[in-house]
């Protein structure tokens, strides 16, 4: 069923990817973003995109006849959140309650809210369920709990929200990011023929960016009684940092022909964390279909194909983005 659906950060790593889906299945989308990092989609008459910061915006206007909302919107991953803490406060959690204060008022049918699995903080368990207590370790995930609780106390007769915890979001996306794990070992292989490892022994979920897409296109029309109040984690596999860079090497040395050499590098942070999806498995039988190689060849064929042309541009990177821009 065609829907009219506002992606509140839409133009990001993740909208970017997600947009011209909801386009293809024949959804209506509003995209409300700031375009600090440009705009990444073609003209599309099911398509209007509005500069604004939901800091200021009358978010009224962008949720005129919209029956979904799907807000990605954020200071995204810890090194860019501390650059200006009160900046990310400020997009992360003040704008959020203005966010959800207007999809109340403008009655919205389905909100949903894109948090982290870093909201578990580190645990000592092989497979962390929703059921498990939230221990963020920094501000980036502490405010993304504080959002999930200020939406667990709305009723969702008021308004409908679903909750999706992803893991660490890997592969190509039109508006790129070469700040995230897979993503940086990747780059490093393919530009430098050599992969920094910063300890290695630590264990993170992942998940391909095509994989978190579908999702968010399948949460549009899903049953209500089988999504709404509801939070769910979202990832696929859990490797170690050492895994993923001899995973990286292994497929550029066969695909691209080139000698990677691995080098590794002491670290204090040896914060390891692992994500088990199996309750979205069972209750919405969906899984992952795709993984942490496909992601690295994802990126390699687009690299190849001259997608990136140039990996050191700050626009790839939040922080060096935010660096330049000297965003307030």
């Amino acid at each position: 069923m065609s829907k009219k659906i506002l992606v509140i950060g839409g133009a990001g790593y993740v909208g970017s990817a997600l947009v011209p889906k909801l386009l293809n299945a024949g959804h209506y989308v509003r995209v409300l973003d700031t375009f600090w990092f440009g705009m990444p989609f073609l003209v599309n008459e099911n398509l209007i995109c509005i500069q604004g910061d939901i800091r200021s915006y009358d978010l009224s206007l962008a949720m005129k006849d919209i029956d979904t909302v799907i807000h990605l919107a954020c200071i995204s991953n810890d090194p860019s959140f501390e650059l200006n803490p009160d900046l990310g406060r400020s997009i992360n959690y003040d704008a959020f309650l203005r966010v959800i204060k207007a999809a109340q008022a403008a009655k919205i049918g389905r909100f949903i809210f894109a948090s982290s699995s870093s909201v578990y903080g580190v645990k000592n368990t092989p497979d962390v369920t929703e059921e498990m207590s939230l221990e963020p370790l920094t501000d980036y995930s502490k405010y993304k709990a504080f959002c999930e609780m200020e939406l667990r106390m709305i009723s969702t007769d008021k308004l409908p929200w679903v909750i999706i915890r992803p893991a660490t979001v890997c592969g190509y996306a039109p508006r790129m990011r070469l700040d995230l794990s897979v993503n940086i070992l990747t780059m490093a292989a393919l530009t430098k023929g050599k992969i920094m490892v910063f300890g290695g022994s630590q264990i993170r979920p992942n998940i391909h960016i095509e994989d978190i897409t579908d999702l968010y296109v399948r949460l549009i029309n899903e049953e209500d009684d089988r999504i709404i109040g509801r939070t769910f984690n979202a990832g696929g596999s859990n490797l170690s940092i050492e895994t993923i860079a001899e995973l990286v090497k292994k497929i550029i040395e066969q695909c691209n022909g080139k000698k990677i050499e691995i080098e590794k590098v002491p670290t204090w942070d040896l914060r390891s964390y692992q994500v088990s999806s199996a309750k979205i498995e069972r209750q919405l039988g969906w899984q992952t279909i795709r993984d942490v190689p496909d992601a690295v060849v994802h990126i390699m064929k687009a690299f190849n194909a001259g997608l990136i042309p140039n990996p050191d541009d700050p626009k790839y990177s939040n922080i060096k983005m935010m660096q330049l821009l000297k965003i307030q």
